[in-house]
C-alpha cells in the first residue's frame, strides 16, 4: 500500500528544512510510490521556495488547516494518507507500522508523541497527552493522523474550521471504524508550550475541548484560544 504524506504550512521556513527531508527519507526511493505534498496557506516567508528546492510538490490556497489538509489529500493518489504537521518528525519504521495497522483492519489512527525538548515539565506534558490518547483514542493533529483514502473520502475529510478540526476528525474516524494508536512516538515542537507555559497551555487546551464537547461552536472557541495566547 502506497502512502502519501501531506504537510500543511504557513510561514514554516524554520521547521520544514528538517521535517521535509525526514519525511522524504521515510517514504523511501521514488520507486516505492510514496508521495509528499506541502499544502501551503499563503506563506510570506521562504516556505514554498524551500519545499520546491527539495523537490517537494506544493499546492496553495487559503489559510486554514482543515482546508489545507483536504487540498493536499486531493493532490495525491496513494491508498493511505498521513497528515504531518510542519514541526513534527516521524519515528523510525513509521510507515511500516502504519501499513501493519491498516492490514490488521484499522481504518486509521495516529502515534503517541514526545516533545523535542526534554525538560521535566514537557516530559510530564507528553505523558499526560499520551495517557489521554490511550484513554480516549482521540489523537490530535500533531500526533500524525493516518487514514485510508476510502475512509477519508467517506467522512468527507476534515472540517474547514479555524480550530479543533483534528479532534473532530479523530472523533468521527473512531465512530466510523477501528482505529489504532501506535506505540512509536512522533517528535513534535514544544515552542508553543515553552512560550505560553506548559501548565497554561494544557489548561487552555482542556478548557477548549470541554467547551467543544459541550457544544460551543469552533469559531467562538478560536477567539478564546487566540485570547489565551
Amino acid at each position: 500500500m502506497r502512502v502519501a504524506i501531506v504537510v500543511p504550512t504557513l510561514n514554516e521556513e524554520a521547521t520544514i528544512a528538517n521535517t521535509l527531508p525526514a519525511a522524504l527519507a521515510a517514504l523511501g526511493p521514488p520507486a516505492a510510490g510514496g508521495e509528499l505534498v506541502v499544502s501551503d496557506g499563503g506563506s510570506a516567508d521562504r516556505t514554498v521556495e524551500i519545499a520546491r528546492t527539495l523537490g517537494v510538490r506544493v499546492v496553495t490556497g487559503p489559510a486554514g488547516r482543515g482546508g489545507q489538509l483536504n487540498r493536499g489529500a486531493a493532490a495525491t493518489s496513494a491508498e493511505i494518507l498521513l497528515f504531518l504537521h510542519a514541526d513534527t518528525t516521524l519515528p523510525a519504521g513509521a510507515l511500516a507500522a502504519i501499513r501493519d495497522a491498516i492490514s490488521g483492519a484499522a481504518i486509521g489512527g495516529a502515534f503517541l508523541m514526545r516533545f523535542d525538548d526534554g525538560r521535566p515539565l514537557l516530559r510530564l506534558g507528553a505523558w499526560l497527552i499520551n495517557l489521554r490518547t490511550r484513554a480516549t483514542r482521540l489523537p490530535l493533529g500533531d500526533q500524525a493522523h493516518f487514514v485510508t483514502r476510502a475512509a477519508f473520502s467517506q467522512l468527507g475529510g476534515y472540517r474547514d474550521w479555524p480550530i479543533l478540526e483534528d479532534l473532530d476528525f479523530a472523533w468521527r474516524l473512531r465512530r466510523h471504524g477501528s482505529t489504532a494508536i501506535l506505540q512509536q512516538r512522533v517528535t513534535t515542537g514544544a515552542r508553543r508550550f515553552i512560550e505560553l507555559g506548559v501548565a497554561r497551555t494544557v489548561a487552555t487546551n482542556w478548557l477548549i475541548w470541554l467547551l467543544f464537547v459541550a457544544g460551543v461552536p469552533p469559531r467562538r472557541l478560536a477567539r478564546l484560544y487566540n485570547q489565551a495566547r
